[in-house]
Order: structure tokens, then sequence, then C-alpha cells
């Protein structure tokens, strides 16, 4: 079945930011340096234990002058609204412009892995799709850069020198799935330039 034109994606296209050990703070100075123009919905995906949500969402938040909020599953991504995935299941993208959960089985080591979201906005999004890897340990991530990049979309990887732990992104980069290799303090701006021509019509 086709999905009405009004639930289509859009051309504002997707940005997932996925990170582990220090992505705390890594992902606070990316959301720090958004405009609240910002066309894109943000999706973040961190590795954390099972805390209560509004402890991160609050955190992020302070930080953000974009709205910063919980990714329920079925909601319509929506422009220049931060998403924070639960840590307890994959979250993925649809061909409906919309948010979903799948199972919490371990991926890559971890029971919320980027990879299938990753996945899905490549498929759903195209050129239009950018994954953002930060600090975090393990391989998380990487899978899906790869298919972000095939898709023809775009793939920034933190820095060594900047994160706090460097085996995500380095894993990314090392296996060349990067198009952008940045220091934290240049990555919201690099944002801001890949998305400038993306209408936005909230």
């Amino acid at each position: 079945m086709v999905a009405n034109r009004s639930e289509q994606p859009p051309d504002r296209g997707i940005v997932v930011v996925v990170a582990s050990d220090g992505g705390l703070r890594a992902v606070s100075v990316v959301l720090e340096g958004l405009s609240v123009s910002f066309p894109s919905p943000l999706v973040v995906v961190q590795h954390r234990a099972l805390d209560p949500d509004a402890v991160l969402v609050g955190a992020l938040g302070r930080r953000s002058m974009l709205p910063v909020q919980m990714a329920e599953d079925g909601v319509v991504l929506a422009p220049g609204v931060v998403y924070v995935a639960r840590p307890d299941l994959h979250p993925t993208a649809t061909h409906t412009g919309r948010f979903a959960y799948t199972d919490g089985h371990r991926k890559r080591f971890v029971v919320s892995s980027a990879n299938p979201l990753l996945i899905s906005a490549a498929a759903v999004y195209g050129p239009q799709a950018i994954a953002v890897v930060l600090s975090g340990d393990g391989r998380d991530g990487t899978d899906g850069a790869h298919a972000v990049r095939a898709g023809g979309g775009t793939v920034i990887a933190q820095d060594e020198k900047t994160s706090e732990c460097f085996e995500m992104p380095g894993s990314v980069i090392q296996s060349g799935a990067a198009d952008l290799v940045l220091p934290i303090d240049r990555i919201a701006a690099t944002l801001g330039r890949l998305t400038a021509g993306r209408r936005r019509k909230d």
C-alpha cells in the first residue's frame, strides 16, 4: 500500500546523532550550536542505563534552543525538533516519516543500536540523511554509517582529539565510511551548512 502524499517524508531530511561514553557532553555541544531555525528533525541515540528518560531529555533541553522530547513510537518526525531514543529498543525511521521501535535484542552488544535507525534513514531519506557519530565505545553506528553513505547521505565522525572515547567514531573512520572528521565544536556549524537548502515548514 502506498502512503498518502501527506505522509511521505518531506525534503527536510533527517539527522541521526549516535553517542555512548562521553557522549552526553558531545551531544550537548552539538545541540548548543544549532540555530532555532534548524530545518531537519534530529534523533539522538545515546547509549545509557535504563534511567528515567526525563533526566536526559531535561539535560539536553537545557543546552538546546530546539525543543527536546522523547521519541515516541509512531510520532511524525517534525522539523527542528530533537528526539531522544529510548535506551532499551532499536529505533527506526519509516517511509511515512514516522518514528518506530523494534525489539531490544542486542545488536553490536547494545539493546538500543543506532544501526537500524541509520539503515532505515538511508533507505527513506537517501541523500538527505546525515549521520553524526560521536564519542563512545564499541562499534555501534559503523554499519549504519556505511548505509547512509551508500545512499548518498553524509557521515560525520568526531575527531580523536575531542572524543572522550574514540572507539565508535574511530571505527567509522577506519572503515572508510566517514565523509568528514571534525572536532566537536565544528559539527553544529557543519550541520547548519549541510541542511541550509532544506525547507522549514512548521
